[in-house]
């Protein structure tokens, strides 16, 4: 559904259909022009992820352009503007897969409200993609065919309808989302991806010390640079700080023992770096909207 709000770029909100689930897959590529995302700049109010099996043109996802290349995988936030890029006549070689969906299809218990929705697990990877607008990443050539194969079967579920296809949507989705965190964990070879020798150095040396009582002086001085200069890098290049780096990998780690461990919570902070359990649980409550005790309650059935 398609409006606009002052005058700025055209922004798409969802449609929602009692009963049916609130999740779209589209199927774009050269053969299958019905199905190609719009090329006018736009912006959207639900979650989009998007991911090609050809390369082909570029698209610019808030302030930069990206050449679409096999195996890119994009996980764009609520109010990211996406447009062609200047490339915009190879555009039509790309081939791939696209859903959109609404935060509510995990159900009544999650948050539905605008930005809200960052505090369930699945979506966490939207919110670091929020920080620069939308994050790309890279699936590995042998697990190609089994994302199409993921994309296939969801849009499969959506257009039979099924017997129980409401569950099987919920479980195809799922599953690409589970993809899309296990992905986003490795950020370091993200980067390296991405020719960014400096930020895959600065990122590496955090996840070796995050657990540790680690600065921007310790972080600059391991990569020979100023901290001054270090963070005006890294802030141009991803959005964030260094510090917020840090307490960004710190609390990846503290999500994971919430949900795989029966760690308490204060074990939790001290075993990512936090030695003042109060402080652990206001940064947390901060970062994700909800306690660290909520967010583990969240996360298992």
């Amino acid at each position: 559904m398609l409006g606009r709000r002052g005058d700025g770029p055209a922004v798409y909100t969802y449609e929602a259909v009692p009963g049916v689930p609130p999740v779209s897959t589209i199927r774009f590529g050269r053969k299958l022009s019905p199905g190609e995302p719009p090329r006018h700049a736009h912006s959207h109010d639900f979650l989009v992820l998007a991911y090609f099996e050809r390369g082909g043109g570029s698209m610019w996802l808030g302030d930069r352009e990206w050449r679409i290349e096999a195996g890119d995988v994009y996980v764009i936030a609520p109010g990211e503007i996406v447009g062609v890029g200047d490339d915009a006549s190879s555009l039509h070689e790309a081939e791939g897969w696209g859903v959109f969906f609404l935060p509510e299809v995990f159900g009544p218990q999650t948050p539905g409200a605008f930005l809200s929705w960052r505090a369930h697990p699945l979506l966490f990877p939207f919110v670091r993609g929020a920080a620069g607008g939308a994050q790309r990443l890279k699936v590995p050539p042998a697990e190609r065919h089994s994302w199409s194969e993921r994309f296939s079967a969801l849009d499969l579920e959506l257009s039979q309808r099924q017997d129980g296809y409401r569950e099987a949507v919920l479980s195809h989705l799922t599953l690409l989302l589970v993809g899309v965190g296990r992905l986003a964990a490795d950020v370091v070879g993200d980067l390296r991806f991405n020719d960014e020798p400096l930020l895959a150095e600065v990122f590496g040396f955090i996840e070796e010390r995050y657990r540790e009582h680690i600065s921007l002086r310790d972080v600059a001085r391991a990569v020979s640079l100023s901290p001054g200069h270090l963070t005006t890098i890294v802030r141009r290049k991803t959005g964030r700080t260094v510090q917020e780096w840090i307490a960004e990998r710190r609390m990846a780690e503290a999500r994971r023992l919430l949900v795989q461990t029966d760690l308490a919570v204060e074990e939790v902070g001290r075993s990512v770096g936090y030695i003042d359990a109060g402080y652990f649980v206001r940064s947390f409550r901060h970062a994700h909207g909800m306690t660290p005790l909520g967010w583990r309650r969240a996360s298992r059935p």
